[in-house]
């Protein structure tokens, strides 16, 4: 009873760190490359006080703003690929430096 207790609860463990990476990680991700996207444009894309100059473009808020959604379409496409090679009766292996699919084992 115990043993399988503990299994339980591991598998619960990985279903909320894998929920909230994907379920609240994603969407903050995209958020964070909108602000950096908008504090890389400058003017009045940013937020400033009344009357104040309007920011200075940052070419560091857009190459931020760049990553944050390189990472989240890299994760919707390896979530599209697992889903197809599922599909397919394959797997999506991570053996490699990249991801591949292979036939069940």
């Amino acid at each position: 009873m115990g043993h399988t207790l503990s299994l339980e609860l591991q598998t619960v463990w990985k279903i909320l760190v894998v929920g909230l990476i994907l379920g609240a990680g994603l969407p903050t991700v995209f958020a964070a490359g909108i602000r950096a996207m908008a504090y890389g444009q400058g003017g009045e894309a940013e937020e400033h006080a009344a009357g104040a100059a309007a920011a200075a473009p940052h070419l560091v808020g857009r190459a931020i703003g760049i990553l944050c959604f390189a990472i989240v379409l890299a994760a919707v496409v390896l979530a599209l690929i697992y889903i197809v090679a599922t599909g397919m009766g394959k797997v999506l292996s991570f053996e490699h430096i990249y991801p591949t699919i292979t036939s069940k084992k």
